[in-house]
């Protein structure tokens, strides 16, 4: 499984933060498997493990949002990969109704519109009801770590 997720890494990502709303509390997750699915209808994909807790907020929700992480935002991608960020002060946005990262480089706001059970993952595929970008540029991952466009 590590060759294989080496193998995987050598493809440069971004890097986004999924966020839904579950029993009145935001819930967050950084993420790279996110990508466009279609421009008519505008539809993007997340690829979610199934042993998360992010897995079954999303097939309670029915909703979710992206946040693409700009250059300057590696402490938020730690924070919501697990690795608390002591100094960093964790407040959403509104965007549409659904909470993002504050100056996040795009954001989309969806709603599930069909779900993929495949191997150890599930892909939530969301209608995109609103979007927004900035001209920041985005943090990349890259064979497992953090690097800037230059």
């Amino acid at each position: 499984m590590r060759a294989f997720r080496n193998a995987c890494g050598k493809f440069a990502t971004g890097i986004v933060v999924i966020t839904t709303e579950h029993e009145g509390k935001v819930h967050g997750m950084t993420a790279n498997g996110f990508m466009s699915v279609s421009l008519n209808p505008n539809l993007v994909l997340i690829s979610i493990d199934n042993s998360k807790r992010m897995h079954q907020f999303l097939h309670e929700s029915k909703k979710y949002a992206i946040s693409v992480l700009a250059h300057h935002q590696e402490k938020w991608s730690r924070h919501f990969a697990g690795s608390p960020q002591d100094d960093l002060l964790v407040e959403f946005v509104d965007f549409h109704g659904a909470k993002v990262i504050p100056e996040a480089c795009a954001y989309f706001e969806t709603s599930v519109v069909s779900t993929h059970i495949e191997g150890d993952h599930t892909l939530f595929v969301g209608q995109v009801n609103n979007f927004a970008c900035t001209e920041d540029d985005p943090i990349l991952y890259f064979k497992g770590s953090y690097m800037k466009l230059v």
